[in-house]
């Protein structure tokens, strides 16, 4: 019954059933095969990501009642990577459906930018940002010149790295990574080697595939930031006891 449950699990979510029967019942590991449900789990990580990635980081400084570490030049720079994309497919008259995962990332990540505003006592400059960066990128989507947009849109992977590194760079600064949260790092982890991965099977040497490898690369770091701040967390507090 239990062997009956997987491989409905599988042929419905990851392989056609002539792979599953390759796969686990000739028991012959063939190529496209596994090439195909490695493709398919790695969108299901990026799902994660783009949906999931910064939740659980918003309710760690809610739970926590603090955004210790957390750079907010980083967060800003999120806030326009992922705004770059909204800007692009609201300019171009895509259908919501399309982009509409982006406005919930925004959403999160404006919350974000709020709190830490709000955890340093600057409330109204944190409301006053947002509203005028939100201004800025509604005109923007709606009178903006073509190649501006398109712009834009291509700067927003760069942006991604740019934060990225930041927060790294501030984690080395501070010599801990704060209340930065290790699922959303993980999340975000996993889903830039996902696209990392899908993108340097089309092409290994295109400025794309290395933007998305670097990426990918920060992200590991920021991760292992984490881990080890755990740990090292861990260890103190076991020595104290």
């Amino acid at each position: 019954m239990a062997a009956s449950q997987v491989r409905d699990f599988l042929v419905t979510y990851l392989m056609p059933e002539k792979c599953y029967d390759e796969i686990f019942v000739r028991f012959h590991f063939h190529v496209p095969c596994l090439k195909f449900a490695l493709n398919r789990i790695v969108s299901f990580w990026i799902i994660l990501d783009t949906f999931l990635a910064q939740l659980p980081q918003l309710l760690k400084i809610l739970w926590r009642g603090s955004a210790e570490g957390i750079s907010l030049f980083s967060v800003l720079l999120q806030l326009y990577a992922f705004s770059c994309p909204v800007v692009y497919a609201v300019a171009h008259n895509f259908p919501l459906f399309a982009w509409a995962e982006r406005v919930l990332m925004l959403v999160q990540t404006a919350a974000i930018v709020l709190l830490i505003l709000y955890h340093r006592g600057e409330t109204l400059k944190g409301l006053l940002l947002l509203v005028g960066f939100g201004g800025v990128m509604f005109l923007l989507s709606s009178y903006a010149p073509a190649a501006i947009v398109s712009a834009m849109h291509d700067s927003s992977l760069a942006a991604l790295i740019a934060s990225k590194a930041l927060q790294a760079l501030t984690n080395h600064r501070n010599g801990h990574t704060g209340q930065l949260s290790t699922v959303s790092v993980f999340l975000s982890c996993a889903g830039s080697l996902g696209v990392a991965f899908v993108s340097l099977q089309d092409s290994i040497y295109s400025v794309t595939s290395l933007s998305l490898t670097l990426s990918a690369s920060l992200s590991c770091v920021l991760l292992a930031q984490v881990i080890c701040s755990s740990s090292s967390f861990a260890t103190d507090a076991k020595k104290k006891e």
